[in-house]
């Protein structure tokens, strides 16, 4: 296989299929993270996992999306980060942007529920982390989940070619 992406989530399997133009295969594999990534720390490392046991189980390149939380002073921050790994052994990382998350929404995610669950429960939804996701609903529609890990991905592709370029 090509491309896999670390996850059967629709978002981030589309995101990666728009940017390569190309078949992505989906991979139920491990974050090594807990269902709720609480640092941007936390968060990256669950893309590096996923993108790196993708190449580990045949994947010429192997993407890693995880979403997660961060705090920044008092306020809770939706994040995402993404990881692409080859059979080479390179490893690219990119952010996100960040938006912070209503006290409705962080408090319950502070108390040790899942962001994907809070906004469930929020927008009576629960496939809502499939679709537009928490960003979706927090920008009133204007950016959908797949839209942002797009971003990531074109991040990580673009840093990839460059530097394979230079190699």
């Amino acid at each position: 296989m090509k491309y896999a992406i670390g996850s059967a989530n629709p978002a981030k399997v589309k995101a990666v299929e728009s940017m390569v133009n190309d078949s992505v295969v989906p991979l139920d594999v491990p974050s090594g993270v807990s269902p709720q990534p609480f640092s941007d720390e936390e968060t990256r490392l669950g893309a590096v996992n996923r993108a790196k046991a993708c190449v580990e189980k045949g994947a010429e390149l192997g993407f890693g999306l995880e979403g997660g939380v961060t705090e920044i002073g008092e306020t809770l921050f939706l994040c995402n980060w993404g990881a692409l790994a080859d059979q080479d052994g390179w490893l690219i990382v990119a952010s996100g942007a960040k938006i912070p998350l209503p006290d409705e929404i962080a408090a319950p995610i502070r108390a040790g529920n899942e962001l994907g669950e809070v906004m469930a429960r929020f927008t009576s939804d629960k496939d809502i982390r499939k679709k537009a996701g928490a960003v979706g609903v927090l920008t009133n529609g204007e950016m959908a989940r797949d839209e942002m890990f797009m971003h990531i991905v074109k991040l990580l592709y673009g840093q990839y070619q460059f530097q394979k370029s230079y190699k």
